[in-house]
């Protein structure tokens, strides 16, 4: 809606910066050419574009129109608190600027089944659309009685010309931009089912292989199991509960590393977890602030990135830096442009079966231990507290094989003894990734020369 948003205040979903709509034509992010230009450099390098649909909601009404409607208890939202009166809720969409161009559908009242404004009243609340079949959802996260209802207007998944209208667009943004995956915005908003029928309807239609991610936000990692069954594990969803022990490990000294992984989403369904540091949402000052201290996230980037389960995700600002509160001042990448050594070391050495060594409460280490094309494999060890070390079992074949730490922390190599086993080293809060340096030397450089190019030379 607003020019400068964000994206969540969503107007109308055909729009992609192409339309002379609500004070603007292009969007916070650009034009739609500018957008179709990203996605052929991203094309170019292999990338995958996924898209952040907000598909329970829309905001910035052209009208309002007069409608039924109770209001209920904001925090018991299956508690009405009112009789039935008129209100003037905003939820006429005509999309004037755009018209019927890739869709004639225009939202009325009954259309939605919630709204947070009467602007009969001039009154803000939660009121319920109140007609026949109109209810929140059922199968939504049970919080605050039904946490159907957001913010906005609340669209109605179950009205059949908004499913029509919502399937209709999946498809044509799928091909129009060549998606490679959705991520379904505030999943635990809206209708479990219908996000079932429109990741399905999506890769019958335009991608089979689409690769669709619920936000369902919760550190209750039963809560996103349930989640998963409703969806009938068509979808993956973030490791919301590994985020919040990554935060809580992170600011206790000397925490115990042990158990990092215990009750976790990547423990429990490891097909389905989605593993991350952070992200937008996460950092300090915003509504699901979950911050892990800067000397940590070395630590846990190597958890997520390196290991056999979980499909891991990369924060933009842990690599480019980010802006300050004030939006003026920027905050470098934490742990010294490492994380992307660490991604170069999934992309070459996280390969083959895992062995885990988490027996200290401070200093925990896996082995990874390579297949036919990425022999080497890699042995990881991190520590919280001081410098330390741990014997490690990378195979027989690996006998008098040299190993060298690729991230550069530790100076000096590793020489595998006759029983396959490797003494390796790890800085105190730091981490460690190992691996035989016959793997990377090439081309006269040293090991590390060769595997410490410049990141952003590629």
């Amino acid at each position: 809606m607003d020019p400068l948003g964000n994206g969540y205040d969503i107007y109308d979903l055909y729009d992609l910066g192409e339309f002379d709509q609500k004070g603007a034509v292009a969007t916070k992010w650009g034009t739609r050419q500018e957008l179709e230009d990203l996605i052929y450099q991203a094309a170019a390098l292999d990338i995958k574009i996924i898209w952040d649909a907000v598909l329970n909601h829309k905001a910035g009404a052209d009208f309002p129109e007069t409608f039924s409607a109770v209001e209920v208890d904001p925090k018991r939202r299956d508690i009405e608190i009112s009789p039935p009166s008129e209100i003037d809720g905003w939820v006429g969409f005509d999309f004037d600027g755009r018209g019927d161009v890739y869709s004639a559908m225009k939202y009325r009242w009954q259309h939605f089944t919630g709204v947070d404004w009467d602007q009969k009243r001039e009154k803000q609340a939660i009121y319920k659309v109140h007609a026949p079949h109109k209810d929140w959802a059922s199968d939504v996260s049970p919080e605050l009685g039904n946490y159907d209802y957001l913010m906005f207007a609340n669209l109605d998944l179950s009205h059949p010309e908004v499913r029509n209208d919502l399937l209709k667009w999946g498809t044509w943004i799928t091909q129009t931009l060549s998606l490679g995956g959705m991520r379904l915005d505030a999943a635990k908003h809206f209708s479990a089912q219908f996000q079932k029928d429109f990741a399905a309807h999506v890769r019958r239609t335009a991608n089979p292989d689409l690769f669709v991610i619920g936000e369902y936000w919760t550190a209750d990692v039963k809560a996103i199991e349930g989640y998963l069954d409703q969806v009938e594990n068509t979808i993956v969803a973030y490791d919301v509960p590994l985020v919040e022990r990554f935060s809580k490990i992170s600011h206790i000294r000397h925490a115990d590393l042990r158990g990092i992984f215990r009750d976790t989403l990547v423990q429990r369904r490891p097909d389905q977890a989605v593993t991350i540091v952070c992200n937008h949402d996460t950092q300090p000052g915003q509504m699901l602030e979950t911050p892990v201290a800067p000397a940590f996230k070395l630590l846990a980037y190597a958890l997520t990135l390196l290991r056999k389960d979980g499909r891991p995700s990369v924060f933009y600002g842990d690599i480019y830096g980010i802006l300050g509160g004030n939006h003026s001042t920027p905050v470098a990448p934490p742990c010294n442009v490492q994380i992307p050594l660490l991604t170069r070391a999934r992309k070459l050495y996280a390969y083959g079966e895992q062995e885990d060594y988490f027996d200290q409460p401070n200093c925990i280490g896996f082995v990874r231990y390579g297949n036919a094309r990425h022999r080497s494999g890699l042995v990881c060890i991190i520590s919280n507290a001081g410098a330390s070390k741990k014997r490690m079992f990378v195979g027989r074949s690996k006998v008098d094989q040299e190993w060298v730490d690729i991230l550069g922390n530790q100076p000096n190599s590793v020489l595998i003894d006759k029983w396959g086993y490797g003494m390796f080293t790890v800085g105190g809060m730091s981490a460690s990734v190992w691996v035989e340096s016959a793997a990377v030397v090439s081309g006269g450089m040293s090991t590390r020369e060769k595997f410490n190019l410049n990141f952003y030379d590629y």
